[in-house]
């Protein structure tokens, strides 16, 4: 009986299958019944290439579609689920400073030093494989810089700092106590500002789970807790806060204060530049600020409580700017802009939710402020693959344009180029002291005024090919880096898969030739020279900087696509933007707070008020300062057509 089963499924499937990619097959075959339906509905529009050219509603229900798909076959735990005693959301109503006790099943999940999860199952890369081919060369004839390509008027360097401010809130890998070596190979050791480099494994731990046998812990917490200026655990925080009405440390000036060494005192200062630093101080000032309110309308609450509301309308405000601002720069579609709101708000917008609050699930009423967090049966992580997707160093230019803030502005509110600083010069201690000089307001008005650098071949800029890296307390190593080369090698270290099978695995058309991967003659031909004809063995960042954009995209699509599932991850699995996003939690000023927020420009409205008015003639401070506003438009948004 089971062979004619077998047979009759096979005849019902065969035209299924000659629909469908033959990479496809084999996963297909796993799915559920409406699963399959689901997924050929997205692969015969990925087949057209035109997902993002439908009518922005069509173009959601393509989106939820896909991200419905990877929810189900694109989360991978690793390291095993612990099992006890369950306990009571009750008794922590508040971010802990560890990342511990927010999912209610899993008291460790997102905590500090808790596994990386995965999006697609690690690649098996042989150890001789690690360096072919060679990181160095990649770097030299794929990534280095040549000349600055810029992002247009599109995204700002402040947008460049803020991801980095994210990066910094979310992940940082582990690493071994053990160094390894690159060197540069004889035909372009010339072209290379390090004939060498030393730098640290990343640590490899045994995860005790029979499926996914070793994971890399991350030292930071994958909430968004807003760690960054926090910390990630007790003694981060002992050291940022003041102890009293429940507030953080700060400088008279605005900037972050600095211990006697020089290091900036802030939650989190690995690697970090005067970019991130301006945002960590801005976000202490707005922690501040909703303790002063708090206070006042709460008089009775002492400091710890204070800290600790505060701490969540921070975070919150954070997530949001992320959400509905940053992103919607990120990704200047209509069909993002009604995506990223409908992750905050739902489909029935803004309006309706502050009228009626949230009724009739994610869908109608947004992803926060659901009823009960969701994490689809694996508990909440960053992944491997969510790492290596946002390595974004090409947006970072080589020179900072600071501009003179007491000159009169030209047309659009701009202020005169007064001079350029060398980017090397903003970076760890240097760039602390840098930033000093330069001051709070004309950094973020010059960040503001310039463009970042654009994710392409070519991009990457040579002064981070010999950059001083730090260790966990921001001290300087001795060892000097190439950071793009070492790049390359952390994504084989840590077995992230290859461009084409990570594309497979998230269902997207893997490419067959170079020339389905980009249209420009002289990248296929250096593609080549450096990967041969196997398209198999192009490295995912390459990939990445050489994919055709869509237009108004500044990232890739592929990139985007683990955007789609882990954008709503980090909200709808964390109980405070979802059953404890509530005036009980954050208390009713705290959430008016949060719901009155919707952009940075509000929050330097709020703390520079003669800032956006005098400099800012954009709609988004991600944007550049002196770009036109968004123009008005008549048509609803949900029914809209892209051009």
């Amino acid at each position: 009986m089971a062979p004619i089963l077998a047979s009759l499924k096979a005849v019902l499937l065969a035209p299924f299958h000659n629909i469908i990619h033959k990479d496809f097959h084999d996963v297909v075959e796993r799915m559920t019944l409406i699963d399959k339906l689901l997924f050929l509905i997205i692969h015969s529009v990925d087949k057209l290439g035109i997902w993002h050219r439908l009518p922005v509603f069509l173009g959601l229900i393509y989106l939820a579609i896909r991200r419905h798909l990877h929810q189900e076959y694109n989360l991978f735990n690793v390291g095993k689920t612990p099992t006890g005693v369950r306990f009571n959301p009750a008794d922590f109503p508040y971010r802990t400073a560890d990342g511990k006790f927010n999912d209610p099943f899993n008291e460790g999940a997102g905590a500090e030093d808790s596994f990386f999860g995965r999006n697609v199952l690690p690649a098996v890369e042989k150890k001789d494989k690690l360096l072919k081919p060679d990181p160095m060369v990649i770097a030299t004839k794929l990534l280095a810089r040549r000349k600055l390509i810029d992002t247009g008027k599109q995204f700002n360097m402040i947008a460049a700092s803020w991801i980095q401010f994210m990066i910094h809130d979310w992940i940082d890998h582990l690493e071994d106590t053990q160094q390894i070596e690159l060197t540069a190979p004889t035909e372009i050791a010339s072209q290379c500002p390090l004939k060498s480099f030393k730098f640290y494994r990343t640590k490899e731990v045994p995860t005790g789970f029979y499926d996914i046998k070793t994971g890399h812990l991350n030292r930071r917490t994958p909430w968004w807790d807003g760690s960054a200026i926090y910390g990630n655990d007790d003694k981060s925080l002992k050291k940022v806060r003041t102890y009293r009405d429940g507030k953080l440390k700060i400088s008279k000036d605005g900037l972050l204060l600095h211990e006697d060494d020089g290091r900036a005192i802030s939650g989190d200062i690995r690697n970090s530049w005067a970019g991130v630093s301006l945002l960590q101080a801005l976000f202490v000032l707005e922690h501040n600020a909703v303790c002063d309110a708090l206070k006042k309308e709460y008089s009775e609450l002492g400091d710890e409580e204070l800290y600790r509301h505060a701490r969540l309308v921070t975070s919150a405000v954070i997530a949001k700017i992320h959400t509905i601002d940053w992103t919607v720069e990120l990704l200047k579609t209509d069909t993002l802009l009604a995506g990223m709101r409908a992750n905050w708000y739902g489909l029935l917008g803004k309006k309706f939710k502050d009228t009626f609050g949230h009724v009739g699930g994610a869908m109608l009423s947004g992803l926060v402020g659901l009823k009960k967090p969701e994490n689809h049966g694996v508990p909440y992580s960053l992944t491997e693959e969510f790492t290596s997707v946002y390595r974004m160093h090409s947006l970072l230019p080589d020179n900072l344009l600071l501009r003179d803030i007491n000159a009169a502005t030209g047309p659009n509110k701009s202020p005169p180029l007064s001079k350029e600083i060398a980017m090397p010069n903003l970076i760890g201690l240097n760039g602390e002291k840098t930033l000093s000089a330069i001051g709070f307001t004309r950094q973020m008005v010059s960040m503001g005024h310039q463009a970042c650098g654009a994710l392409e071949l070519w991009n990457y800029p040579v002064w981070l090919r010999d950059i001083i890296p730090q260790d966990v307390d921001g001290r300087d190593r001795p060892d000097h880096v190439d950071l793009p080369a070492l790049e390359i090698y952390r994504d084989r270290e840590r077995s992230v898969a290859r461009y084409n099978a990570f594309r497979r695995a998230l269902f997207l058309i893997p490419i067959s030739k170079w020339e389905d991967l980009t249209d420009d003659g002289e990248a296929i031909k250096t593609l080549r020279e450096v990967y041969g004809n196997d398209v198999e063995e192009l490295d995912l960042l390459v990939g990445l900087m050489a994919e055709k954009k869509i237009k108004g995209f500044a990232i890739s699509e592929t990139t985007f696509i683990i955007f789609v599932l882990m954008a709503s991850r980090r909200l709808e699995a964390d109980r405070f933007f979802t059953s404890n996003f509530n005036e009980e939690t954050y208390t009713k000023k705290g959430l008016e707070w949060v719901n009155t927020t919707e952009s940075l420009k509000d929050v330097l409205d709020r703390h520079y008020p003669e800032m956006t008015n005098k400099w800012m003639n954009s709609s988004s401070a991600f944007s550049v300062w002196d770009s036109p506003p968004t123009a008005p438009n008549p048509i609803p948004l949900y029914l809209r057509v892209p051009h």
